[in-house]
Parts: structure tokens; C-alpha cells; sequence
């Protein structure tokens, strides 16, 4: 089954009855809930895919710490994995599914496949709806999925991702624990298409003190529709006779009143995933200028990103990372500098601050901007004199 079939799936969350009942449970508004169904409401696609697309589009670094520093460690074999995960999909392309994955159904699993020295060669997503989870007799992990063929691993050929809620058998569904938040969504939006689609809607009438007759009715409308409609004719002055009178129509309150429950909904489903409303196209509240907004991009960026980014490191670090590498002080981080990418007067400003501070080299600038490196970038540079660290003014003469 191919990607869109997945999202048409049902959603599951883990074997257990808890969320079997809640998969199963009817809704407030009566609405099935499912990922297809959720899928559909504009809200959470925009949210779903932001979060997979701005996560997936980070780096992900290997690093040693030595004497308490972060040293990046490109050449440990689990680099190459991150940097392309298997021969089907790009990095992006694999970890936005994961993230998706995580989002929809509280969990993300790939299958590993490792070499004969037991480095991980290749990561290989399964999809979650397949994935059953238990404990063995022995406290061990069993993940069985079928997809057409019967699989069966155990918990060291697995990457698991867990959602909320840090059980190891598996992490709480957003879908399930959020059903009647979209089952009122969607009956929401149903309601609307209905009214749209059933309903009578005009921007005015013509009335008249005195009946028409069918020949004047069908006159009327010919002259209105040939003088008036279309965007050639906007402003063009109307001309009426036989006490004819223009009467504009306006939202009735229910209208009104269907509106604000959308606009609600689109507030309540940002808050299911933590997506700030304005960061998918909803500014009703918010302006779309000044320090306001950038504060509530950085808050989004620490908070909602930087706790699936560090659920997604520490789940690396854990079952891919020998305990051999985790004692010697390997681990895994995303790269939020990525973010200045597209911002080039931040990213002027940030390396500015770290060459002031002698945290970074010319070098190193250049290098994260593409650029070689020259003789004399390697050490760090006072500001003011432009001389090296350590150097005297006799080393001048």
C-alpha cells in the first residue's frame, strides 16, 4: 500500500484496550474520527506537514563530548544513516514520515538492519497502523506488523519513537485522545459544505411595491445580468424604474454564528498539536507584525519542535548507539542553526556574536557559509586590534 493509502488507514495507536476503546468510541458530535478524517480538515494538514517538514528539514549531527564540549563526530557510522537513511527515500523524505507518524498516531517504528560488526547500515519505516507491541515472559520488547507478510523483531532491530506519554509499550495517540476536538471539526465543517451547497445566497434583492409580471421578471434579470454581473461592469451605476428598490443581504447570525465556531476550531486544533494559530494562515487574533509574532515563533521553536527534536535524539541515542559509544559520550542532535538559513540578516548578527565572544573562527564562519578557508582564519580574534589572542605588540616588529 502506498502513502495515501496509509493516510486513509485507521488510525492505531498500540495493542491495548485502552486505546482500542478509544479508537472505537463514537464522538460528541457523531462524527468517525480517523486519520483520513482528520487528514481532511485543513487545520491539521497544515499543522501535521509544518511539523514534519520544518523537523525533517534539519540536520542531524553525531557528536562526541569530550571534556564537556560537544565535538561533531562525522565519522562515526551512524552519520551516513542519518544523512540517508535507505535507498527509497531522502533524509527528508524519512524523517518527515516519521514525524508524521508521531503526530497522527503517538508512534514512529523503523525497521534496522545492520552489518555484520552490528553497525546500523539502513533505517526502513514501517507503518504504524500494523505494529502491534508486547512484553515477552522475558521483559523484552516483541513488535510484530503484517503488511501483506508477516514481520517479527525484537526490540533491538526496532527504532521506536514514542509520542506523549513515555509508555514503553507505546505513546498516546493524538487522534484517539483528541477525538471529539476533530469529530467536532469536521461536523463543523460539514455543516458548513451543507449550508454552501443547499443553501439560497445573494448579495441583494430587488424589490418591488407592486407584482411583476413573468415577461418583466425575466426582462429584469436578462438587463441585470447583461448590464451588471462580471468584473468589466463593476461600479457601473443601476438604473431602476416601476419602484424598483436595491436591497442588500447580509450574514444572518447563524452565519455569523458558523464563522466564529470555525475560526474556534481552527484555535483548538493549533492547541491539540501546539502549532501558534498564526504559523498556519490564522492571524484573527494576532498581528501579523512586529516583536509579538517573532516572540511566539521562538517560543514555538523551544517548546513544541525542541520536545520532538529531543524525543527523536534520545530515542537515537538509546537503540541505535552501542553502550560501548553512549559511555564514550556519543550522541545525536538536530542543528536549529539551519533555521538562519533563510534568514540572512539573523545569521549575519549570530556570527558577529560568536566571533566577539572567540567561540568561533573565521574559518569556521566561512565553512558554515561554503566558503574556504584562509591561512590566518584558524584562531580566535580579538575584536578591537586585530591581532591574535596571546600576541604581544613586539611580536609586531
Amino acid at each position: 500500500m502506498n502513502w495515501f493509502s496509509w493516510i486513509w488507514s485507521g488510525l492505531t495507536a498500540r495493542d491495548d484496550k485502552l486505546y482500542r476503546a478509544l479508537e472505537g468510541a463514537p464522538t460528541s458530535t457523531g462524527q468517525v474520527v480517523n486519520a483520513r478524517s482528520v487528514m481532511w480538515l485543513s487545520t491539521a494538514w497544515a499543522c501535521v506537514t509544518m511539523l514534519g517538514g520544518t523537523i525533517g528539514s534539519l540536520s542531524r549531527e553525531v557528536y562526541q563530548k569530550q571534556d564537556g564540549i560537544r565535538v561533531p563526530a562525522g565519522d562515526h557510522p551512524l552519520q551516513r544513516v542519518l544523512d540517508d537513511p535507505n535507498a527509497d527515500q531522502t533524509p527528508l523524505d524519512f524523517w518527515e514520515m516519521m514525524v508524521l507518524s508521531l503526530e497522527l498516531w503517538g508512534n514512529a517504528y523503523a525497521e534496522v538492519e545492520r552489518n555484520r560488526e552490528g553497525n546500523v547500515i539502513a533505517l526502513l519505516p514501517i507503518r504504524p497502523e500494523f505494529m502491534r507491541v508486547k512484553r515477552t515472559g522475558s521483559g523484552a520488547l516483541k513488535y510484530t506488523w503484517d503488511d501483506g507478510e508477516k514481520h517479527e523483531r525484537s526490540e533491538d532491530d526496532i527504532l521506536h519513537i514514542r509520542g506523549n506519554g513515555g509508555d514503553p509499550l507505546g505513546g498516546m495517540s493524538t487522534i484517539a485522545w483528541n477525538r471529539n476536538t476533530f469529530g467536532t471539526a469536521q461536523a463543523i465543517e460539514a455543516a458548513s459544505g451543507s449550508t454552501f451547497r443547499n443553501g439560497v445566497r445573494s448579495t441583494g434583492a430587488f424589490i418591488s411595491d407592486r407584482d411583476l409580471t413573468p415577461e418583466q421578471m425575466v426582462t429584469l434579470q436578462d438587463r441585470v445580468s447583461e448590464k451588471h454581473m462580471g468584473a468589466l461592469n463593476t461600479g457601473r451605476p443601476l438604473f431602476l424604474n416601476n419602484g424598483l428598490k436595491w436591497q442588500p443581504i447580509s450574514f444572518n447570525p447563524e452565519e455569523a454564528q458558523m464563522l466564529e465556531s470555525r475560526g474556534f476550531s481552527v484555535e483548538e486544533i493549533c492547541r491539540v498539536f501546539g502549532v501558534p494559530p498564526f504559523a498556519v494562515g490564522h492571524t484573527e487574533k494576532v498581528t501579523s507584525f512586529g516583536s509579538g509574532l517573532e516572540q511566539q515563533l521562538l517560543w514555538f521553536q523551544k517548546t513544541a519542535l525542541s520536545k520532538r527534536a529531543k524525543k527523536i535524539e534520545q530515542s537515537i541515542r538509546k537503540q541505535l548507539m552501542s553502550a560501548e559509544d553512549r559511555r564514550a559520550g556519543y550522541g545525536v542532535r538536530h542543528n536549529f542553526e539551519d533555521f538562519l538559513r533563510a534568514d540572512s540578516k539573523a545569521r549575519a548578527e549570530f556570527y558577529k556574536v560568536m566571533l566577539d565572544s572567540k567561540v568561533y573562527t573565521i574559518n569556521e564562519v566561512r565553512g558554515l557559509e561554503g566558503k574556504p578557508p584562509v591561512d590566518w582564519g584558524d584562531a580566535p580574534w580579538v575584536q578591537m586590534q586585530d591581532r591574535q589572542i596571546g600576541e604581544t605588540p613586539e611580536d609586531e616588529e
